[in-house]
C-alpha cells in the first residue's frame, strides 16, 4: 500500500513546487519610452559630419558624411532635446524653426512629417 501512495505524493510535491515558483508576479513599471509614440517638435539645429570624420557610421556613405537634426519638444513642463541621424533628403527638406511630427519606435526615428499644429 505504501508503494501506491509514494508516486502520488511525489506528483503532489512537484505540482506544489511548480505552483509556488510561477505564482509570484513581479511588479515592474513599464518603460514609457518604449513602443511607438508621436512627438510634435521644432527643428532647433542641423549638423553635418564631413566624410573625413571618425564617425562610426561614416563607412555607409563614403564621401558624403552623416546628417543629424536636433529637435526640441515640450513634454509636460520640460523641454526635451533629441538628436537623430537623418537622410540627406530630410536634412535638406527641414530648416531650423520648422515644426515637425516625429514618429519614434523604441526611441528610434521612423518618420518625420511637417506638423499641422
Amino acid at each position: 500500500m505504501r508503494t501506491r501512495s509514494l508516486p502520488a505524493l511525489a506528483l503532489l510535491a512537484l505540482v506544489a513546487v511548480a505552483a509556488c515558483s510561477s505564482g509570484g508576479s513581479k511588479t515592474t513599471k513599464a518603460d514609457p519610452t518604449l513602443g511607438t509614440r508621436t512627438l510634435i517638435c521644432t527643428v532647433s539645429q542641423k549638423e553635418h559630419d564631413t566624410s573625413g570624420s571618425s564617425g562610426a557610421a561614416s563607412y555607409r556613405n563614403p564621401g558624403t558624411g552623416n546628417y543629424y537634426i536636433v529637435f526640441e519638444a515640450r513634454e509636460g513642463q520640460a523641454t526635451s532635446r533629441y538628436r537623430f541621424e537623418v537622410t540627406r533628403q530630410q536634412y535638406a527638406r527641414y530648416e531650423e524653426g520648422d515644426r515637425v511630427r516625429l514618429t519614434l519606435n523604441n526611441n528610434i526615428l521612423v518618420n518625420i512629417q511637417p506638423s499641422d499644429d
